[in-house]
């Protein structure tokens, strides 16, 4: 891929001296990094700063043409992963802080799904090797992401590109899979006569490195962080030390320790032990709550089913165990005592049956036409008849009444007024009020009081 010329361009020199040492210099020959391939059974790449000759990065991997290499970065540590994803075409993965990148062949791209990626490095090489000739880093495009650590994920792009030329130099050459350091040949040297005219040399142990540094490597070649799977390598004490060394962080809220199988169950306990032993030891007075979950993990293999005549109350020692370590307290994971019976909600909250229910329903009915009703009829009673004024009700005796003279009564004197009922005017009356007047008449009369004179 053609370069902008524009851009602070790193040339990859090869040195004249030593062909394990490989220079970064800019185009006025300025070194800026120089990379050193450690000679050993297994594959061995170191960064330099060629000015201080500071360590940089380190990239290990059981060989050069392994698929997943560790990255340690140096002051401060971090520990980055490089897996090989793709299948086909060139693929290789890794995650810096919160950002997945990508080396794709001459580039490297930072990854944003579902959005297009990002080119954040570009490399020029000769057609057909994976042989990098100049390197540029794409700071503009970096700057538009948050990232705190740019230098540390130069030097991780960097550290990968060179391990991809040694990759290429070890599948190309004759003796790829046999070792991962081809041997040069000096020109005095005579080549072999035989392919087996001497014993081959014994091979020196495999390095392999112990305490807390053996403990990360391993976590961090399962891709965890704030989880410690427990296995048979390593200690109780370098586990503990370990996980005690991860609540340093103040954003570290939480830990999870598992165990890999069944029998690193009691190594489990073990190491939550030592960790809060450490903490104690060192005087730091916040205590952690502790969660343990066990056999949560589902069983491998066919499901089998136990018909012998035995006691179920027989302990059996838990598959698999999970502890979580918080400074924080986690109520969701709070146990629940087995056994409990959950709380019946009351009387009037019960749900009641189908046959209750329409039964309500039926009363409902009734008390609501009840109710119906019954407001009906106070809505007739309290509108009463209107009655015209403009006639005057004649209030006549009955036939009785008028055929019996002796049974009606007349009222007093003193509660009547004397004199027939006053006539409306221009009102002619009738022969029945003529004659009821003539009888009203009479009757007062005779019932009105004797004078004393």
């Amino acid at each position: 891929m053609s370069l902008d010329n524009n851009l602070f361009t790193l040339l990859v020199t090869p040195s004249s001296q030593n062909p394990l040492i490989v220079d970064l210099n800019d185009p006025s020959g300025t070194p800026h990094y120089r990379k050193q391939r450690v000679p050993g059974p297994v594959y061995k790449m170191e960064l330099y700063d060629p000015l201080s000759e500071a360590l940089l990065i380190t990239v290990n991997a059981p060989s050069a043409t392994s698929k997943v290499k560790v990255l340690e970065l140096s002051n401060p540590s971090a520990t980055v992963e490089l897996k090989k994803v793709g299948t086909i075409s060139f693929k290789w993965a890794f995650v810096w802080e919160t950002h997945e990148l990508e080396w794709r062949r001459e580039e490297c791209y930072l990854l944003r799904k579902p959005d297009p990626p990002v080119l954040v490095a570009v490399t020029k090489e000769p057609p057909g090797r994976l042989r990098s000739t100049s390197v540029q880093i794409l700071d503009y495009n970096l700057q538009r992401f948050d990232i705190h650590d740019r230098k540390g994920l130069e030097l991780v792009i960097l550290a990968a590109l060179l391990s991809f030329h040694d990759f290429n130099d070890v599948y190309h050459s004759p003796q790829g899979s046999s070792t991962s350091t081809p041997r040069q040949l000096s020109s005095s040297e005579p080549p072999p006569t035989s392919p087996v005219s001497s014993p081959a040399p014994q091979l020196p142990p495999k390095p392999q490195r112990s305490g807390i540094d053996r403990i990360a490597e391993l976590q961090a070649m399962r891709g965890q962080f704030n989880e410690v799977t427990v296995e048979d390598e390593g200690s109780v004490e370098d586990y503990g030390a370990y996980c005690s060394k991860l609540f340093e962080d103040d954003a570290m809220l939480f830990i999870t320790i598992l165990s890999d199988s069944s029998e690193h169950v009691p190594k489990v306990l073990q190491v939550v032990e030592e960790a809060k032993r450490i903490r104690h030891k060192a005087g730091i007075e916040q205590e952690l709550h502790q969660y343990v979950l066990y056999d949560t993990q589902p069983r491998k293999g066919p499901r089998r089913i136990n018909l012998d005549d035995t006691s179920n109350d027989k302990y059996r020692p838990p598959d698999n165990l999970t502890v979580h370590l918080s400074k924080i307290p986690m109520p969701e994971l709070q146990p629940k005592a087995k056994g409990t019976p959950e709380p019946r909600p009351p009387e009037s909250e019960a749900k009641p049956s189908r046959k209750e229910q329409k039964e309500s329903k039926k009363e409902q009915k009734k008390r609501e036409e009840a109710k119906r009703k019954e407001d009906k009829k106070v809505n007739n009673n309290s509108h009463p008849p209107t009655i015209n004024k403009n006639t005057r009700p004649a209030h006549t005796p009955s036939p009785s009444q008028l055929n019996n003279p002796g049974i009606y009564a007349a009222p007093p004197a003193y509660l009547k007024p004397p004199g027939p009922p006053p006539a409306f005017p221009g009102r002619a009356q009738s022969s029945e009020e003529a004659r009821s007047n003539r009888i009203s008449g009479i009757f007062t009369d005779m019932f009105r009081p004797r004078s004393t004179s």
